[in-house]
């Protein structure tokens, strides 16, 4: 939390002393109390005090002035902030070793199922496309804001070699400057998930340093585990997740790298991209709960004044 106008704090020093005389007065009272010195007298004709009930109204009365000098200084901080439109693509590896089982029932169709829900969540005011890609990268579906037709590609969906992950963020690319052809195009996106390392076509390299000069975050998944296999012409090949190679695609291009082993790893992750992605951070003057709660703290003074003693404080 920082502070517009911090020049009223100094309104503080006031509601500090008044809480220096306060303890005072109190301490006072009890040096008089003890001038009596007859205790066991005392004790029949007085009443029983009111003891640390008596603090509370005056404890709330300066909480209400702390409350609100700090809501006069302007309190500002970070608030999350549902993004009015956005364009996001959504690039879903479809290489032979998304057939691995070490993801129950396997990798393809949990993370096919994972994607689904991904769409069904997202704000419908954003842009969705898909890029599908194994030995070559293709836009199955031009991003805009018919989630069906997503969903039927994302079903159509059929494993074949290789792995393009950077001709994949290339085809997303242009996907989104195809659409995005207003001076004020807004801000784009792309999740791409991957079990492998890039086989063929352009780098990563080269891919996240074009995302970069776009200002396109590429946020990748690294899906599966190092225990993956796949059967090949009769052969086992083993098939473990490339996570470096997707870290660092993440890292260049100015997005998040997530690691997911299940399926259930998987649906978190979406879930905390759709977050990431459907929201920006403000920063806002949050005022406003400083004087509802002084309100309050004054409310507290008055009914326990009220209460205890029959006066207001």
């Amino acid at each position: 939390m920082t502070l517009l106008s911090p020049v009223w704090l100094l309104l503080l020093v006031p509601v500090a002393l008044l809480a220096v005389a306060y303890v005072l007065v109190s301490r006072r009272r009890s040096a008089y109390a003890v001038r009596f010195t007859n205790l066991d007298l005392l004790d029949k004709v007085a009443p029983r005090g009111p003891g640390w009930r008596r603090h509370v109204s005056a404890a709330a009365l300066l909480g209400m002035f702390v409350l609100l000098v700090v809501g006069f200084a302007r309190p500002t901080a970070e608030v999350q902030v549902p993004r009015e439109r956005a364009t996001i693509m959504v690039a879903f590896d479809v290489s032979a070793s998304m057939s691995a089982t070490d993801v129950a029932p396997d990798r393809f169709t949990a993370a096919r199922q994972a994607a689904t829900q991904f769409v069904r969540g997202l704000p419908p005011r954003f842009n969705l496309g898909l890029v599908a890609f194994s030995s070559q990268a293709a836009v199955a579906v031009p991003p805009g804001t018919d989630r069906q037709t997503v969903l039927s590609a994302l079903d159509r969906l059929s494993t074949s070699s290789g792995t393009a992950i950077g001709e994949a963020v290339y085809s997303s690319l242009e996907a989104i400057a195809a659409l995005d052809t207003e001076e004020e195009a807004p801000p784009a996106h792309i999740v791409l998930l991957s079990d492998g390392s890039n086989t063929t076509g352009r780098t990563v390299s080269e891919a996240a340093r074009e995302a970069a000069s776009r200002g396109v975050p590429v946020t990748t998944i690294a899906y599966g585990t190092q225990d993956g296999v796949i059967e090949l012409q009769g052969r086992q090949v083993p098939v473990p997740v490339d996570g470096p190679a997707l870290q660092s695609l993440a890292e260049a291009a100015g997005g998040g790298f997530y690691e997911a082993a299940s399926g259930d790893e998987l649906q978190a992750v979406y879930e905390d991209i759709g977050t990431s992605v459907g929201y920006r951070t403000e920063r806002q003057e949050i005022w406003q709960w400083f004087v509802a709660a002084a309100l309050l703290s004054a409310l507290l003074a008055a009914v326990t004044s009220m209460l205890w003693f029959a006066r207001l404080p």
